[in-house]
Protein backbone atom coordinates (compact mmCIF):
# COMPACT_ATOMS: atom_id res chain seq x y z
CA UNK A 1 0.00 0.00 0.00
CA UNK A 2 1.03 3.57 -0.62
CA UNK A 3 0.52 6.70 1.43
CA UNK A 4 -2.21 7.85 -0.99
CA UNK A 5 -4.26 4.73 -0.13
CA UNK A 6 -4.58 5.57 3.55
CA UNK A 7 -3.99 9.30 3.93
CA UNK A 8 -6.69 11.75 4.97
CA UNK A 9 -7.60 14.33 2.37
CA UNK A 10 -8.40 17.08 1.99
CA UNK A 11 -6.24 17.99 4.96
CA UNK A 12 -6.93 20.83 7.36
CA UNK A 13 -3.99 23.20 7.63
CA UNK A 14 -3.08 26.40 9.42
CA UNK A 15 -0.76 29.28 8.60
CA UNK A 16 1.94 30.83 10.77
CA UNK A 17 -0.42 33.74 11.48
CA UNK A 18 -3.19 31.48 12.81
CA UNK A 19 -3.68 32.00 16.53
CA UNK A 20 -2.58 29.18 18.79
CA UNK A 21 -6.04 29.24 20.35
CA UNK A 22 -7.71 28.68 16.96
CA UNK A 23 -5.29 25.86 16.08
CA UNK A 24 -6.08 24.19 19.41
CA UNK A 25 -9.78 24.49 18.63
CA UNK A 26 -9.32 22.78 15.26
CA UNK A 27 -7.40 19.91 16.86
CA UNK A 28 -10.02 19.52 19.59
CA UNK A 29 -12.99 19.70 17.22
CA UNK A 30 -11.67 17.12 14.76
CA UNK A 31 -9.75 14.84 17.11
CA UNK A 32 -6.44 15.47 15.35
CA UNK A 33 -3.02 15.36 17.00
CA UNK A 34 -1.20 17.70 14.60
CA UNK A 35 -1.79 20.21 11.82
CA UNK A 36 0.52 21.00 8.89
CA UNK A 37 1.54 24.65 8.72
CA UNK A 38 1.56 26.05 5.19
CA UNK A 39 2.40 29.29 3.41
CA UNK A 40 0.12 31.15 0.99
CA UNK A 41 0.86 28.55 -1.74
CA UNK A 42 -0.01 25.57 0.49
CA UNK A 43 3.67 24.64 0.77
CA UNK A 44 4.69 22.81 3.93
CA UNK A 45 6.75 25.01 6.25
CA UNK A 46 6.11 23.42 9.64
CA UNK A 47 3.83 21.38 11.84
CA UNK A 48 2.01 22.24 15.06
CA UNK A 49 1.12 19.49 17.52
CA UNK A 50 -0.92 19.10 20.68
CA UNK A 51 2.32 19.24 22.66
CA UNK A 52 3.36 22.48 20.97
CA UNK A 53 0.04 24.09 21.82
CA UNK A 54 -0.18 23.12 25.49
CA UNK A 55 3.46 23.81 26.36
CA UNK A 56 3.69 26.52 29.05
CA UNK A 57 -0.10 27.09 28.96
CA UNK A 58 -0.76 26.25 32.60
CA UNK A 59 0.31 28.54 35.43
CA UNK A 60 2.62 27.14 38.10
CA UNK A 61 0.69 26.23 41.25
CA UNK A 62 2.11 28.45 43.98
CA UNK A 63 0.85 26.01 46.59
CA UNK A 64 3.71 23.70 45.63
CA UNK A 65 6.04 25.98 47.61
CA UNK A 66 8.58 26.25 44.78
CA UNK A 67 8.92 29.97 44.05
CA UNK A 68 11.95 29.48 41.79
CA UNK A 69 9.94 28.42 38.76
CA UNK A 70 10.24 31.03 36.02
CA UNK A 71 7.02 31.46 34.08
CA UNK A 72 7.50 31.33 30.31
CA UNK A 73 5.02 33.33 28.29
CA UNK A 74 3.49 30.96 25.73
CA UNK A 75 3.30 31.95 22.07
CA UNK A 76 0.03 33.36 20.81
CA UNK A 77 0.45 32.40 17.13
CA UNK A 78 1.28 29.16 15.37
CA UNK A 79 4.55 30.72 14.18
CA UNK A 80 5.70 31.03 17.78
CA UNK A 81 4.98 27.42 18.77
CA UNK A 82 5.29 25.30 15.60
CA UNK A 83 8.13 22.96 14.69
CA UNK A 84 9.90 24.11 11.55
CA UNK A 85 11.05 22.83 9.17
CA UNK A 86 8.75 19.80 9.00
CA UNK A 87 9.29 16.50 7.23
CA UNK A 88 6.84 15.41 4.54
CA UNK A 89 6.63 12.29 2.38
CA UNK A 90 5.22 11.75 -1.10
CA UNK A 91 1.87 10.16 -1.91
CA UNK A 92 3.69 7.24 -3.50
CA UNK A 93 5.68 6.41 -0.38
CA UNK A 94 5.34 2.83 0.83
CA UNK A 95 3.17 2.68 3.95
CA UNK A 96 5.85 0.62 5.66
CA UNK A 97 8.27 3.53 5.18
CA UNK A 98 5.75 6.05 6.51
CA UNK A 99 4.99 3.88 9.53
CA UNK A 100 8.70 3.46 10.26
CA UNK A 101 9.22 7.23 10.01
CA UNK A 102 6.37 7.84 12.47
CA UNK A 103 7.75 5.34 14.96
CA UNK A 104 11.47 6.11 14.59
CA UNK A 105 10.85 9.85 14.71
CA UNK A 106 8.43 9.48 17.64
CA UNK A 107 5.91 11.62 15.77
CA UNK A 108 2.16 11.17 15.47
CA UNK A 109 1.48 12.63 12.02
CA UNK A 110 3.21 12.76 8.65
CA UNK A 111 2.19 15.41 6.09
CA UNK A 112 1.88 13.98 2.58
CA UNK A 113 3.20 16.31 -0.08
CA UNK A 114 3.33 16.75 -3.83
CA UNK A 115 6.63 18.57 -4.16
CA UNK A 116 6.27 20.94 -1.21
CA UNK A 117 2.48 21.34 -1.48
CA UNK A 118 0.49 19.56 1.24
CA UNK A 119 -2.10 17.15 -0.21
CA UNK A 120 -2.90 14.93 2.78
CA UNK A 121 -1.80 13.65 6.16
CA UNK A 122 -1.17 10.23 7.69
CA UNK A 123 -1.34 9.60 11.43
CA UNK A 124 -0.70 6.69 13.72
CA UNK A 125 -4.46 6.61 14.17
CA UNK A 126 -4.92 5.95 10.44
CA UNK A 127 -2.69 2.89 10.74
CA UNK A 128 -4.58 1.69 13.83
CA UNK A 129 -7.96 2.11 12.10
CA UNK A 130 -6.76 0.14 9.06
CA UNK A 131 -5.43 -2.65 11.29
CA UNK A 132 -8.68 -2.70 13.25
CA UNK A 133 -10.87 -3.28 10.17
CA UNK A 134 -13.17 -6.27 10.44
CA UNK A 135 -11.72 -9.37 8.75
CA UNK A 136 -15.01 -9.97 6.92
CA UNK A 137 -14.90 -6.51 5.36
CA UNK A 138 -11.25 -6.97 4.39
CA UNK A 139 -12.02 -10.33 2.76
CA UNK A 140 -14.93 -8.81 0.80
CA UNK A 141 -12.63 -6.06 -0.52
CA UNK A 142 -9.96 -8.56 -1.52
CA UNK A 143 -12.53 -10.77 -3.32
CA UNK A 144 -13.89 -7.76 -5.20
CA UNK A 145 -10.45 -6.64 -6.42
CA UNK A 146 -9.42 -10.17 -7.35
CA UNK A 147 -12.64 -10.75 -9.31
CA UNK A 148 -11.90 -7.62 -11.34
CA UNK A 149 -8.44 -8.98 -12.11
CA UNK A 150 -9.06 -12.69 -12.66
CA UNK A 151 -12.81 -13.22 -12.76
CA UNK A 152 -15.23 -14.40 -10.11
CA UNK A 153 -15.05 -17.95 -8.82
CA UNK A 154 -11.32 -18.31 -9.41
CA UNK A 155 -10.13 -17.32 -5.94
CA UNK A 156 -10.86 -18.41 -2.40
CA UNK A 157 -10.18 -15.77 0.25
CA UNK A 158 -9.89 -16.17 4.00
CA UNK A 159 -8.74 -13.42 6.38
CA UNK A 160 -7.77 -13.90 10.02
CA UNK A 161 -6.33 -11.02 12.06
CA UNK A 162 -5.47 -9.21 8.85
CA UNK A 163 -3.54 -12.16 7.37
CA UNK A 164 -5.07 -12.98 3.99
CA UNK A 165 -4.90 -16.50 2.56
CA UNK A 166 -5.83 -16.79 -1.09
CA UNK A 167 -6.35 -19.97 -3.04
CA UNK A 168 -5.84 -19.81 -6.82
CA UNK A 169 -7.63 -22.35 -9.00
CA UNK A 170 -4.96 -21.97 -11.71
CA UNK A 171 -1.26 -22.77 -11.53
CA UNK A 172 0.21 -19.45 -12.65
CA UNK A 173 3.11 -17.88 -10.72
CA UNK A 174 2.61 -14.46 -12.32
CA UNK A 175 -1.08 -14.33 -11.43
CA UNK A 176 -0.34 -15.41 -7.87
CA UNK A 177 2.22 -12.62 -7.54
CA UNK A 178 -0.30 -10.08 -8.86
CA UNK A 179 -2.96 -11.44 -6.49
CA UNK A 180 -0.59 -10.96 -3.55
CA UNK A 181 0.14 -7.36 -4.58
CA UNK A 182 -3.59 -6.65 -5.02
CA UNK A 183 -4.45 -8.12 -1.62
CA UNK A 184 -1.68 -6.26 0.20
CA UNK A 185 -3.01 -2.99 -1.21
CA UNK A 186 -6.30 -3.48 0.66
CA UNK A 187 -6.48 -1.52 3.94
CA UNK A 188 -6.21 -3.86 6.90
CA UNK A 189 -4.24 -6.61 5.15
CA UNK A 190 -0.98 -7.14 7.05
CA UNK A 191 0.22 -10.06 4.92
CA UNK A 192 -1.06 -12.09 1.97
CA UNK A 193 -0.26 -15.68 1.06
CA UNK A 194 -1.38 -17.10 -2.28
CA UNK A 195 -1.32 -20.82 -3.04
CA UNK A 196 -2.32 -23.05 -5.95
CA UNK A 197 -5.36 -25.15 -5.09
CA UNK A 198 -5.23 -28.01 -7.55
CA UNK A 199 -8.31 -29.63 -6.08
CA UNK A 200 -10.39 -26.59 -7.08
CA UNK A 201 -9.76 -27.06 -10.81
Amino acid sequence: MRARDLMTRPVLTVTPETTAKHAAGVLAEHGFTALPVVDDDDRLIGIVTEADLIRDRFPHDIRSGDDSVVRVTPGTTVREVMTSPATGMGAGADLAEVGKALLDGKIRAMPIVDGARVIGILTRGDFVRAFARDDTAIAADVRHHLSVYGGSGRWTVDVTDGVCRIGDAYDDDTDRHVAKVIAEAVPGVVDAKVTYQEEDR
